[in-house]
């Protein structure tokens, strides 16, 4: 008889966690897509910003949204403004991004655009956060 437990749990595991950084890099341009327009230009933006930041962070989707993980752990991700009906996008990180300074730091950001100084400075919270 052969041990089914084991193929099911294989097989319920989501397909974004099966994903090589390929499929994953697929899936999040696929999502980014799938954006409103204002949204869709901003989050292509983004995930070229992020890209450039930190080559090694490999892309995903993390409960829908794009992220970017380092190790299989997501450091940083960004969401439209429509999944919870807000006038702004969310650009995110983690636990374990590397972004402490004291006893308090910012860990999410609103977007209503993207202009080149935040641009630069996302570019460089991107490279702290993985450093």
């Amino acid at each position: 008889m052969k041990n089914t437990k084991k193929e099911t749990t294989i097989n319920q595991q989501k397909p974004d966690q099966r994903a090589d950084k390929a499929d994953g890099e697929s899936a999040v341009l696929a999502a980014i897509e799938a954006m409103p327009g204002p949204d869709r230009a901003v989050g292509e933006r983004l995930h070229a910003i992020i890209k450039a930041s930190a080559p090694a962070l490999s892309p995903k989707l993390w409960y829908g949204m794009p992220a970017y993980a380092k190790d299989g752990n997501v450091i940083c991700f960004f969401r439209s403004g429509q999944k919870f009906k807000e006038r702004y996008m969310t650009l995110g990180f983690n636990n374990e991004a590397n972004l402490d300074e004291g006893p308090m730091w910012p860990i999410a950001f609103a977007l209503k655009e993207l202009t080149a100084a935040e641009e630069s400075r996302i570019g460089a919270l991107i490279k702290k956060a993985v450093s």
